[in-house]
């Protein structure tokens, strides 16, 4: 059921990448700062099964900030960071929380269409931190073990579109996925997420 949301959302937001009605041509505006909430669908977290079965964070909540340079109409990057108050689940002992904090920098190619519609593409690298609220505990291959929190790079691309509903207004659907080093200090699966996200945003 995961992959089939996953990948019903980025048809969706491709699906509505296309359509280009004429319209206004647009000023390029450098600056762009934006706030955007959505949904993080989350993957296994452990390579191997802690107990009885194998830990995966959560589908929940993601949100944050992002800050965009456009050297030209069609080229940008971008700098943001991510916050998703999360948890790990298909534990014996029941639910651990987990923060995930992400820092990307992406290169972004604008698609300008002649219209207030502008698909876009991007990818990049960055940050990622993992909060544990206390460490998973259970037994790995009948040994017992406990697994803290860890720190590491995350890699991500993404397809979107941007409404400029103003000159200055910006409203920004978006599907990214997202891979990350790992979470964990011990037998870490560098998870594979998609976010699915939307988001305001001011162009100056």
């Amino acid at each position: 059921m995961k992959t089939q949301k996953t990948l019903a959302s980025l048809a969706v937001l491709a699906a509505l990448a296309l359509p280009a009605a004429p319209a206004l041509s647009q000023e390029t505006l450098k600056h762009e700062v934006h706030a955007y909430g959505g949904v993080l669908f989350g993957d296994d977290v452990l390579d191997r099964p802690l107990g009885p079965r194998t830990p995966t964070l959560d589908d929940d909540a993601t949100y944050g900030v992002r800050y965009a340079y456009n050297i030209n109409d069609a080229l940008g990057i971008e700098l943001s960071a991510g916050y998703s108050p999360n948890a790990v689940t298909d534990l014996a002992g029941g639910d651990v929380d987990l923060n995930l904090t992400t820092i990307d920098a992406d290169a972004v190619w604008n698609f300008q269409t002649g219209s207030r519609f502008v698909p876009y593409v991007l990818a990049g690298i960055g940050y990622a931190s993992a909060d544990l609220d206390r460490p998973l505990q259970g037994t790995v291959g009948g040994q017992a073990v406990s697994i803290d929190d860890d720190e590491g790079f995350t890699a991500n691309a993404g397809v979107g579109l941007k409404f400029l509903a103003t000159d200055h207004v910006v409203i920004r659907a978006e599907g990214r996925y997202r891979y990350l080093d790992k979470v964990l200090n011990r037998f870490s699966d560098s998870p594979n997420t998609v976010e699915t996200t939307l988001g305001v945003g001011w162009r100056f």
